[in-house]
């Protein structure tokens, strides 16, 4: 664990990129350094999870957010990102910051040895004092293959690097207990389960990928990891040290008291679904328990996954209970499920306990874990 305090930020489009005109909010950021270079000097190491590539680099290829295609986007977050770099270096150097690049894509987060490679850059990067600027690399990302929003994705990151707080800088005061354009509607100043409030969670800004649905997502990764989290309005004179000194309103998300270690929070806290399971009701009861899932404890399963993935594991009444490292691929896992009466051994030509996820590699999903929906249909 670090010695210093860690901080990840994430701010989001509308706070970066002026929305009719599409060019860097120059005053916003240089208000955003000024407080990172303060944090610096009370001893924070600060990451920064960006958005406003795409917004900046929309007008240079002749496409507006509202009707911009993935190609356009793709194209926009070539053009936009050395706009976005640009900006961010020439104010960290008024106020004595070095900043660096890190593109990430969906494989980084959800292979393990790209998760640990991607961590070891970052911390190398803070242990030279130098502030990570972090984004999804949208020029190569499709919708299939990419994490979507930089919400989830900067919860990712407090979680790789052990951060102690995360702030989601957006547009809005915080979580209100409804659309805070009804009368009425009232901040939510103090988060301790998110599932309490999902249904209120919808709608996205235009310039943005995600609503508050994902920030209450990426909340709960953060929490789950142990990181407290703060979503606050980002147009402030100090809009990070006035969080963190409590002077403003936002809504916090108190992290949980006995998080997992990091190879549990490394399977529990997932972007995509790599396959997913249902098992029998005995199975369902034994988890938990110190046992693997075995062949035999397998109803159905779906999903294109190879060893190594994460499975998403439900028990008969589509509840989802567990998530587990899969020591096999999807067609193994297939055929072993399609033929019960012969040896494992004898299908895969190897000799195997046919253990489909093993305890060591399992993990229990608690209450304040948000839970996901099965596949429609299933194998």
């Amino acid at each position: 664990m670090a010695s210093q305090k860690r901080l990840v930020v994430k701010i989001g489009s509308g706070l970066l990129a002026n929305a009719d005109r599409l060019t860097p909010r120059f005053g916003f950021m240089q208000r955003l350094m000024d407080d990172i270079a303060r944090l610096r000097d009370d001893g924070y190491d600060v990451i920064i999870a960006s958005s406003g590539a795409v917004a900046l680099g929309l007008r240079t290829v002749g496409a507006r957010p509202e009707t911009a295609g993935l190609s356009d986007k793709q194209a926009a977050a070539a053009c936009g990102m050395p706009q976005l770099l640009n900006a961010y270096k020439q104010i960290g150097h008024e106020f004595g910051l070095e900043i660096a690049q890190v593109l990430l894509t969906l494989g980084d987060f959800e292979d393990h040895r790209r998760y640990l490679n991607t961590r070891n850059t970052v911390n190398r990067l803070l242990k030279s004092r130098i502030v990570p600027i972090v984004n999804e690399n949208d020029t190569i990302t499709t919708e299939e293959i990419r994490v979507g929003d930089n919400d989830r994705l900067a919860a990712k990151i407090a979680q790789m690097v052990e951060a102690d707080e995360f702030i989601i800088l957006t547009q809005v005061d915080g979580l209100y207990d409804r659309d805070p354009s009804e009368e009425g509607a009232q901040l939510v100043e103090e988060v301790h389960d998110v599932n309490e409030y999902i249904a209120a969670a919808s709608g996205k800004s235009t310039l943005g990928t995600g609503g508050m649905l994902t920030k209450l997502q990426a909340a709960n990764m953060a929490q789950n990891a142990g990181c407290t989290t703060y979503i606050a309005h980002g147009e402030a004179e100090h809009p990070l040290t006035s969080v963190l000194d409590g002077s403003r309103r936002c809504t916090q998300l108190v992290a949980q008291s006995e998080p997992g270690s990091q190879w549990k929070a490394w399977i529990a806290n997932r972007l995509q679904m790599a396959g997913s399971l249902v098992i029998t009701a005995e199975a369902a009861a034994r988890l938990g328990q110190g046992e693997p899932i075995h062949r035999s404890d397998v109803v159905r399963m779906d999903g294109d996954f190879t060893r190594g993935d994460v499975l998403h594991i439900f028990d008969e009444d589509n509840l989802e209970r567990a998530r587990g490292l899969s020591d096999f691929t999807s067609e193994e896992t297939r055929s072993m499920i399609a033929n019960p009466d012969l040896p494992a051994d004898q299908l895969l030509g190897y000799q195997t306990q046919a253990e489909i996820v093993r305890p060591k590699n399992l993990v229990v999903l608690e209450n304040h874990h948000l839970t996901w929906k099965p596949y429609e249909t299933a194998v």
